[in-house]
């Protein structure tokens, strides 16, 4: 349920930045952040959004192989779904960057936004915020437990701050971006439990006919 008030939450604050004056706001808020530079944070916010990759294999693999060892099918199911949400987040992100097709902030402001890290694509949504947020609400989701589901989305939203100190997106970029992540992370899931509740439900009804 907290699920779903946080994801009406933040498209409330979506809809109010592109309705309401929300380039001013998304620049007014970009700018101190990005302009806040220091040498640790640069190499720190670097690593980070360098890791999102690594993060987005590892989790489903390390879940793979789990499963492949112990032979539990549900672990393998679990990391096939965690594949099919990053790769439907994937290619929504994808298709809205084509079809909105906004310029990065260093492009419209260059005389306001400092660092370029040599993204060409378009800004909105933050790709590496959305693969970040499906990976940690796939995993909140199949363990629901504090220790995962805390450092998971800390990790996912340090992602989404590194991309706007960086100066390759706006807040409403990785706002954008984390609903497309974890959004496509909780239809898969919802989608895997219908299938698998089907599953069932066809195997009993065929015991019942032998």
């Amino acid at each position: 349920m907290y699920f779903k008030k946080i994801f009406i939450f933040l498209f409330i604050i979506l809809c109010f930045n592109f309705y309401g004056n929300g380039q001013n706001v998304d620049i007014n808020i970009l700018q101190p952040i990005n302009q806040s530079e220091t040498t640790f944070k640069n190499n720190f916010f670097k690593a980070t959004a360098e890791t999102v990759t690594v993060f987005n294999i590892l989790a489903p693999v390390s879940l793979l192989t789990a499963g492949i060892v112990k032979h539990d099918k549900q672990l393998q199911k679990n990391a096939a779904y965690m594949v099919g949400g990053f790769v439907v987040s994937s290619i929504v992100t994808q298709s809205m960057k084509r079809i909105i097709k906004r310029d990065r902030p260093y492009v419209t402001y260059p005389y306001i936004i400092n660092r370029y890290v040599g993204s060409s694509s378009y800004s909105f949504p933050s790709g590496h915020t959305s693969s970040a947020f499906c990976t940690a609400t796939s995993l909140s989701l199949l363990f629901p437990k504090w220790y995962v589901t805390v450092p998971s989305y800390l990790y996912a939203a340090t992602v989404g701050y590194a991309r706007m100190y960086q100066g390759v997106h706006y807040p409403s970029d990785v706002i954008a971006g984390a609903l497309v992540g974890a959004g496509s992370a909780w239809l898969c899931y919802k989608a895997e439990k219908w299938i698998d509740k089907k599953h069932k439900q066809n195997k009993k009804s065929a015991s019942n006919l032998l």
